[in-house]
């Protein structure tokens, strides 16, 4: 995460002594935008070990997806917007890790995280590249858990089908990215955020596991200046 921040904010420091001062009118105070684009989200997870009964060190890796995204901004002042946006649900693959490495997928959970920004963008409302950073709130909600043949196996074997529940939870999100305006209308967008946020599964055997997700969303879109 740190390297991928790093290097959208080099590429913005050089955008932004090739463009800041070219002339486009942008997004100012008491306006509205919408940007639709493609967000992958890569969790970056921390898991702990799935407790007993089972075999030791059984944890949890959590595979990345990409759907498409609406984004909504209102412009409080030329340089505060508040931002959020209306999406499809992600599905990630849960996969085995630690002494389950190996193995593949033993489920799969739908997520729908909402999230509020409050972002500050740099320059002039006129300017035709405006780099912002932002941090706010998000809320993940899961939904349609499904486990596989494996996890059966592993948290109950010869046992009937072994179902599970990942708990929805608040978390905070920063973010960093930019805007070019083409027209007084139209603009392009980059960003790169990271949310932390944690949650625990609960299998219908009994058995917990507890992990921070912490995941990096990377999102490019196209919107459009009311």
């Amino acid at each position: 995460m740190k390297t991928a921040l790093t290097s959208t904010f080099k590429l913005l420091v050089v955008a932004a002594a090739l463009s800041a001062s070219a002339a486009a009118s942008a997004q100012s105070a008491g306006t509205w935008s919408v940007a639709l684009g493609v967000n992958q989200v890569t969790p970056k997870v921390d898991s702990g070990t799935l407790t007993a009964p089972t075999i030791p060190g059984v944890k949890n890796e959590v595979g990345k997806d990409t759907q498409p995204l609406l984004i909504i901004n209102y412009a409080i002042t030329d340089n505060i917007t508040a931002s959020t946006f209306i999406g499809t649900p992600y599905k990630h693959d849960q996969i085995g890790a630690g002494s389950l490495q190996g193995v593949g997928k033993i489920g799969t959970v739908e997520s729908l995280p909402a999230t509020l920004l409050a972002q500050y963008h740099f320059f002039d409302a006129k300017a035709k590249f405006r780099p912002y950073v932002g941090a706010g709130i998000t809320y993940a909600y899961f939904r349609n858990e499904t486990g596989s043949g494996v996890l059966t196996a592993l948290a109950n074997t010869g046992g009937t089908p072994t179902t599970f529940k990942a708990e929805s939870a608040w978390g905070s999100t920063i973010k960093i990215g930019a805007n070019y305006s083409f027209t007084d209308k139209w603009f392009a967008g980059l960003s790169v955020s990271k949310t932390y946020v944690k949650t625990t599964s609960r299998f219908s055997t009994g058995q917990t596991i507890s992990m921070s997700l912490d995941p990096v969303s990377v999102v490019a879109s196209v919107g459009y200046h009311f």
